[in-house]
């Protein structure tokens, strides 16, 4: 798949998590809910996971595409460290001796492509810039899986970070759809994580 289909999945997905979550919020002409508030919660909550997940697998895709010898959008090659004969063999070659890779852990992915690729590139320096925005989407993610104490915590650390007000007994929808007191344009947290995203993977992907 070329880096440019690659891209485009990720940003038909990215609307599809969008779409759903507006669905899940309609209101009636009275302004009534169509949806219960738990429906909306686990909506939501979906909608995030999916968005996550859409960009592990672009992450996934590119870093084959680019270990295969294929180019940027730009028609760049990167300089590679690893040469793996066919796309199977390069997916063998970035989960090694484990049984898979961990994309959601943003560390090991730098590490990854700045030992496949010279600098990293073209991963780098785009990761990086929004490192503590991946650290925060991987927070979220574990809230999400599974609550526990620890990632209760985590998740209100979080909240009181970005929001710049403790919240305790904060739940993910919540912070989710708050409006994010960085965003210039009153985005929500979402839609905020979401532009980040996609910025950063049309950098990545053109090059």
């Amino acid at each position: 798949m070329a880096l440019i289909q690659t891209l485009a999945t990720l940003r038909a997905r990215a609307a599809q998590c969008d779409n759903l979550i507006a669905n899940a919020h309609k209101a009636d002409a009275a302004g009534v809910p169509l949806f219960p508030l738990l429906d909306r919660q686990q909506i939501t909550v979906a909608a995030f996971l999916n968005l996550f997940v859409a960009w592990e697998g672009f992450l996934e895709d590119t870093l084959i595409e680019l270990m295969s010898g294929n180019p940027t959008i730009s028609g760049a090659f990167p300089v590679r460290y690893v040469s793996p004969p066919t796309i199977e063999s390069a997916r063998l070659l970035v989960i090694g001796v484990h049984r898979y890779f961990d994309y959601a852990n943003h560390e090991n992915v730098r590490r990854m492509v700045g030992m496949y690729f010279e600098r990293g590139y073209p991963f780098e320096p785009h990761l990086s810039s929004i490192n503590s925005d991946l650290a925060d989407l991987r927070t979220m993610r574990n809230a999400s899986a599974h609550i526990t104490s620890t990632t209760q915590a985590a998740l209100e650390g979080l909240a009181q970070r970005l929001l710049t007000t403790p919240h305790p007994g904060i739940d993910l929808y919540s912070l989710l759809t708050s409006v994010d007191p960085r965003s210039t344009t009153g985005n929500t947290i979402f839609a905020e994580s979401r532009e980040k995203l996609l910025a950063a993977a049309q950098l990545i992907a053109n090059g």
